[in-house]
């Protein structure tokens, strides 16, 4: 933008300064010819009567004292002052024409004297074309020097300018910037100049009205969690009345789970806008739920085919996040397929770090339009995929959704390396 900047007003200011600077430069030209001209010709009229009263010597001497670089041609022949070369202007004056023409090196310059018998002498002025343009070349330096002063305050005022305008945009990006990286404090210079002040201002009233939204949003989910941790405390308490210990384990473990997604959420909720950065162990988390979900498959009669390496695999996701997008990838599962369906968890490293995590059932299928958000074909919230889809890309992988060797769905998942 400043260069920009620089550049219009440097074209507008020379195409400006050309059509003045031009023709003032041809008006002293013609000013200094018009001089020199007028100057020969007051000296060789000075020296007509001269020349018509006078004879012999004094003519001679005359002549020399009133225009040394004058010619006298007589009707006799003979010439007086500067020897000069009888050219076709003076036999044309001598007819009784006074003219002036340009000839090698200058302007000649012919008046005729009359007498009474016709003209008796003609007098020639020579003005050399050093004459003629004395004085222009100072001029023209003068007036290109004043170009050349006024050319740079025009840069010199325009890169004021337009610094000022180029600060003001760049501070509100940079202000920009950190609102996209949740700095919801960031606020833009309003008395910035100009239409930039104005976009500052809007831009702040939009910080102010996002910052608004996610501390109303952020009080409605500890509302809800409020609301929904006495239903749960019931639910535990109910579990732990039954009489088979087995089945109060397994129903406390899923009201755990329960409790701890809904603390996720408040917690996600309350650090929005700052970095969720994090890592985790990519095999012992998926070793940790693959094992809570086996007790539910082996109700339902699914064979389970687990490959997940010993050692560990650290993924840039937080641990609490990992385990959520693992609940929901066998959660489908559970969800979406008929008791007796079998599905496979494999994990692996991947060459450049991070670790691949796929899941494959011998299911019905899914359209792969379901990893959209809200997109479900079973009247669940359509919620699972994508909450995997989000995790994976905030570490710098991603899903793929196909379909297995069994005709099921497969789902891979690429986790980014931790940092």
């Amino acid at each position: 933008m400043r260069r920009r900047v620089l550049l219009l007003v440097g074209a507008t200011t020379s195409l400006v300064l050309i059509a003045f600077l031009l023709p003032l430069a041809v008006l002293i030209q013609n000013v200094a010819e018009d001089r020199a001209v007028q100057a020969a010709t007051v000296r060789a009229q000075s020296l007509s009567a001269l020349v018509a009263t006078t004879e012999g010597e004094a003519r001679a001497l005359s002549v020399a004292q009133v225009d040394p670089a004058a010619t006298v041609f007589l009707a006799d022949g003979t010439s007086l002052g500067v020897p000069a070369e009888r050219t076709s202007l003076v036999e044309l004056a001598f007819r009784g024409a006074s003219e002036s023409g340009y000839v090698q090196g200058g302007l000649e310059i012919v008046f005729a004297v009359g007498g009474p018998t016709g003209t008796i002498a003609v007098i020639r002025s020579f003005v050399s074309d050093a004459r003629l343009s004395e004085g222009v070349g100072r001029a023209w330096l003068l007036l290109a020097g004043l170009g050349v002063v006024l050319l740079g305050v025009s840069l010199v005022v325009a890169d004021r300018l337009a610094r000022s305008l180029v600060r003001a945009t760049i501070s509100l990006a940079a202000v920009s910037h950190r609102l996209a990286r949740g700095e919801l404090d960031a606020r833009a210079d309003p008395a910035a100049p100009g239409e930039v002040g104005v976009v500052a201002t809007a831009l702040n009233g939009l910080a102010g009205r996002i910052s608004d939204l996610l501390r109303e949003e952020r009080e409605t989910i500890a509302d809800l969690s409020h609301r929904v941790r006495t239903p749960l405390m019931a639910l535990r308490l109910d579990a732990e009345a039954l009489d088979r210990p087995d089945d109060a384990e397994r129903i406390g473990a899923g009201v755990d789970a329960v409790q701890r997604a809904v603390t996720l959420v408040i917690e996600q909720a309350r650090r929005r806008g700052d970095d969720p950065a994090g890592d985790s162990d990519a095999a012992e988390v998926v070793r940790e739920r693959v094992a809570f979900w086996l007790v539910l498959a082996e109700d339902t009669d699914r064979e389970v085919g687990v490959d997940v390496p010993g050692g560990p695999l650290p993924v840039a996701v937080p641990r609490a996040d990992l385990e959520a997008g693992v609940d929901a990838l066998l959660g489908n599962v559970f969800a979406h397929t008929p008791d007796g369906t079998g599905f496979r968890v494999s994990l692996e490293g991947l060459p450049d770090g991070g670790a691949r995590l796929v899941v494959a059932d011998a299911g019905p299928g899914m359209d792969a339009a379901a990893v959209r958000r809200g997109s479900s074909g079973s009247g669940s919230s359509g919620l699972g995929l994508d909450i995997v889809r989000r995790t994976a890309e905030a570490s710098g992988g991603g899903l793929r959704v196909g379909t297995s060797e069994h005709g099921g769905l497969l789902v891979t998942v690429d986790l980014g390396p931790r940092a």
